[in-house]
């Protein structure tokens, strides 16, 4: 029998650590074509997705699939991304969270994922902007400009002053 990932209990944990303290969890996912979102919402092969209960219904974290509906410009949704195409997981208010490799299942890793552990937050997107409506919420682009291990925050991280964060890949 093959050994379950560790990926999908590090995202159910994280999700609950950012509702037990008030955050809004928000996913970074490598739209391919086995990803089922709004395609008008993707920016290079990327979505960044608000996941908390306000923005979403009948939220599913399985080992193998995210699945919930959601309202993007007022219309709703099915949603639907492989555990496997996660590159992140975070809270919007402060950053914190993890960041994952992604297997190249359906394509080929980038030259950044090739090369090391650290992918620059900017490849996963720009800052997200704060949702005006709650329907806004949930398609919402981008990552955090640093998203933190516990380990606190890195040597060349200015505090959100417009330096260059990065990511730190979970091996």
């Amino acid at each position: 029998m093959q050994e379950i990932s560790t990926k999908p209990y590090l995202l159910r944990a994280l999700y609950e650590w950012c509702t037990d303290n008030g955050y809004t969890p928000h996913i970074a996912v490598r739209v391919d074509n086995q990803t089922r979102v709004p395609r008008q919402f993707v920016r290079d092969n990327e979505i960044v997705l608000n996941i908390s209960f306000e923005a979403t219904s009948q939220l599913q974290m399985g080992n193998e699939w995210i699945e919930f509906s959601a309202r993007f410009s007022g219309k709703s949704h099915k949603i639907e991304v492989p555990v496997a195409n996660v590159l992140a997981i975070y809270a919007r208010e402060n950053g914190q969270g993890m960041a994952f490799p992604v297997d190249s299942t359906g394509g080929e890793a980038t030259d950044s994922e090739a090369e090391g552990d650290e992918v620059p937050a900017e490849e996963a997107g720009e800052p997200a902007p704060a949702a005006a409506a709650p329907d806004a919420a949930s398609s919402e682009q981008g990552a955090p400009s640093s998203v933190q291990s516990d380990d606190g925050p890195r040597p060349d991280d200015d505090g959100g002053k417009g330096g260059r964060g990065h990511l730190k890949v979970v091996k």
